[in-house]
């Protein structure tokens, strides 16, 4: 049946596609693709049940430790922003059972580390992230310490009756509460990462300008600030037939398809959860699928974080060495990190408009 084959897959191409990251890591000591491989255990661990906000957690924050010397900061401060916000009101919705002070507290938490990210990205100070796993780390171990110290009524979990998928009836609020704390931060980090990433790498076409320069006065930086997202979209929208005539010609980045497949599969693994979340079940296990399906073939079609493909922990490769240039003209299996071309590129777009 369905019900079984779909999430014992799940969990097995997604602790596979751990390994393969772990893997990955050993060789070049990448902190992103360390905190990925954490993120995908949790996600083949976690595959059938409500700890899967702590995967989307950690998948968000290895796309903040990739673009951590970019301006992502602001974007990711937002995300923890609007997570304290919709923690908040999915309280006020369903009125969890002993939810008590927590989703406030947690409101309190998203505002505090949002105001210190975005700080932090505006004098450039490129360990932000660190703040970010801060976030992440804390929220994932008090859920631990949570589930630990809370009695379950028999028989420890709850199903909906009609789908057979899990759903958190039993868990208190101050848990439940967690999750989506942690999945909208991390989902909309991965999925908004992924696209900023894209965008940065593709051949692009700019119909509005902005600047993000912290050297301009106060209020040309908010106001910058304020339409930057509304000019990356229209930029990146007016970008895409460029993208797909250089994709057409061999002359793409990888990082373009790979990202963009990341990003939907970071949108099938928060969409899922999201509708488990308002009582939409039927799509929750499908929904794990397909994520870790777009997020495998994302990474493994990026030159940048698999540059060969072999066997884990093993000489043996499946292919030759792959190689592209970067938009500065280096070779990506240069051994130079990930972050620096996506920091150099994105410094020169911020800097034009």
């Amino acid at each position: 049946m369905a019900e079984a084959w779909i999430p014992a897959t799940t969990s097995v191409l997604a602790l596979v596609f751990a390994v393969a990251l772990l893997d990955q890591w050993r060789e070049r000591r990448q902190t992103f693709q360390l905190v990925w491989a954490v993120g995908m255990l949790f996600y083949g661990v976690a595959s059938g049940c409500e700890a899967i906000g702590a995967a989307a957690g950690w998948l968000g924050l290895g796309t903040a430790f990739l673009l951590g010397r970019t301006r992502f900061g602001y974007t990711f401060a937002l995300c923890l922003l609007l997570a304290g916000v919709f923690t908040l009101l999915t309280e006020r919705k369903f009125h969890y059972a002993g939810s008590g002070s927590a989703p406030i507290l947690y409101l309190i938490g998203a505002i505090v580390l949002a105001a210190a990210v975005a700080i932090e990205t505006y004098f450039q100070n490129d360990r932000w992230p660190r703040l970010a796993a801060g976030a992440v780390g804390g929220a994932t171990i008090l859920s631990l310490v949570l589930m630990l110290t809370v009695t379950l009524p028999a028989p420890g979990y709850a199903l909906d009756p009609a789908t057979g998928a899990p759903t958190g009836e039993l868990l208190p609020g101050t848990i439940r509460l967690l999750t989506p704390f942690l999945n909208i931060t991390g989902g909309l980090a991965l999925v908004l990462g992924a696209l900023f990433s894209a965008y940065v790498f593709m051949p692009k076409r700019r119909v509005l300008g902005y600047s993000l320069d912290p050297t301009a006065p106060g209020d040309q930086f908010l106001f910058n600030l304020l339409i930057s997202p509304v000019a990356i979209v229209v930029n990146f929208v007016a970008s895409v037939p460029g993208a797909v005539r250089a994709l057409v010609r061999g002359r793409l980045h990888s990082r373009v398809p790979a990202t963009i497949l990341i990003a939907l599969g970071g949108l099938f693994a928060s969409g899922g959860d999201a509708l488990n979340r308002f009582g939409v079940t039927n799509y929750f296990q499908v929904g794990k699928f397909l994520a870790v399906i777009f997020l495998l073939a994302g990474f493994l079609v990026s030159v940048e974080t698999f540059r060969e493909i072999r066997i884990p922990f093993t000489t043996i490769r499946l292919g030759a060495r792959r190689m592209e240039r970067e938009p500065d003209g280096s070779s990506a299996a240069t051994g130079e990190s990930d972050a620096a071309p996506a920091a150099r590129a994105s410094s020169t777009d911020h800097a034009t408009g």
